[in-house]
């Protein structure tokens, strides 16, 4: 599967938010990368580059490819709703930004690579594919074998703010949650503007 590999805070430092978590590095240098990153006059971005950052932003911090993700505008352009809103919930929806939100691995990437090697369980039944969208009152569980993973145990033990989601349910002694229902976009945690993103592609 393809996805993003390269330096993570050099790409967080260019959209100017730490997309891929907390990171040192990022935090003692919050300005563009490049050797004139910190010294070049700014000029004022234009309403498509706005647009384009707030498009990029959101890929990257999810995971997500350009075609992906325009599937993902294009589903929730066809549903009922605020648009922006939707997709942001479709992004939430994602089986490997669960695991993460649930707590089973540390980071996005690590959920990604949880789901690939066939350590997860959909409803029971086996699943290994990251962009799987799930729907309200899906259970999500490490495979039995899996639950003893030094990764999982110690992003379970280490994680402790999955309560605040009111949207997900996680028992850690059965290593099992459950997607309740979609978030409201104030339960949604990333500072990204939808709207923009709605425009870009309205244009």
């Amino acid at each position: 599967m393809a996805r993003y590999t390269g330096p993570k805070t050099k790409k967080a430092r260019a959209l100017g938010e730490p997309i891929f978590g907390y990171s040192k590095a990022f935090e003692k240098k919050k300005y563009r990368p490049g050797m004139h990153g910190n010294s070049r006059r700014r000029r004022q971005k234009s309403d498509y580059a706005l647009q384009l950052l707030e498009k990029q932003k959101a890929k990257y911090t999810y995971g997500v490819l350009e075609r992906q993700f325009r599937n993902l505008f294009e589903s929730a352009s066809r549903k009922g709703g605020v648009t922006g809103e939707v997709l942001l919930q479709f992004l939430e929806a994602r089986l490997d930004n669960v695991v993460f939100r649930l707590g089973l691995a540390p980071t996005r990437r690590a959920a990604r690579q949880l789901v690939n090697h066939k350590h997860v369980v959909l409803n029971g039944v086996l699943n290994n594919i990251p962009s799987t969208q799930l729907r309200p009152g899906d259970i999500i569980a490490v495979r039995g074998k899996s639950q003893g993973l030094q990764v999982v145990r110690d992003s379970v033990s280490n994680k402790s703010d999955v309560r605040k989601f009111g949207w997900l349910e996680f028992n850690p002694d059965k290593m099992e949650g459950a997607f309740l229902n979609y978030p409201e976009r104030e339960e949604i945690p990333e500072k990204i503007n939808e709207q923009l993103i709605v425009e870009l592609y309205s244009k």
